[in-house]
């Protein structure tokens, strides 16, 4: 359970890929983690991050630089992994507090990439699938997707769609939302 309550981690990962499979010799691995931090007392969002790592086992692709804007030229400083672990753990506690994402995919690409890079995973055991939420919240017979929540709540999407850090931003925004609306309703 996540010891502290005081803020949520809202991640939100892009990952090489491609318009189709993987070239041979390469696999899906994270190359931005997109970080937003909430105050959970205020609910607000109070900062936003992000984290490139340096690719080790796969290439950036044109399709993965046309959907994610992210070029080759823009890794050339990242760190490793294992570094934006470290910075997870250590400048945000990540391990002791909850952390959010848009549906499962992060979390899962998470445990799936550092366990093939034999990387500790950077969190603990509690996570809240935000897109489950919205969807259950809203009374929805499917989830949908991070713009198809924003279209539903007519409002406009802020930066660049699949981007780490402005999706988190975006994501803690509605995240927010709902936590509001929880809070104003009394049972």
């Amino acid at each position: 359970m996540a010891r502290k309550l005081d803020q949520i981690l809202v991640v939100d990962v892009e990952s090489t890929c491609w318009d189709g499979p993987p070239p041979e010799g390469e696999e899906s691995e994270i190359i931005e983690i997109g970080l937003c931090v909430i105050d959970v007392g205020k609910l607000e969002r109070l900062s936003k991050h992000s984290l490139l790592v340096r690719p080790e086992r796969s290439t950036i692709s044109p399709f993965c630089t046309e959907l994610t804007t992210l070029t080759p030229d823009m890794f050339e400083a990242a760190g490793s992994l294992r570094e934006a672990v470290k910075r997870l753990k250590q400048e945000f506690d990540s391990k002791d507090r909850l952390w959010a994402s848009w549906g499962d995919y992060d979390r899962r690409q998470f445990e799936r990439v550092c366990s093939a890079a034999g990387v500790g995973y950077p969190f603990g055991i509690t996570h809240l699938n935000v897109k489950s939420l919205f969807a259950v919240s809203h009374g929805l017979k499917h989830e949908v997707g991070l713009d198809g929540a924003y279209e539903m709540l007519n409002l406009p999407m802020e930066g660049t769609h699949h981007r780490g850090d402005d999706d988190a931003w975006n994501i803690a925004g509605i995240l927010c939302r709902l936590l509001g609306a929880a809070r104003a309703t009394k049972l």
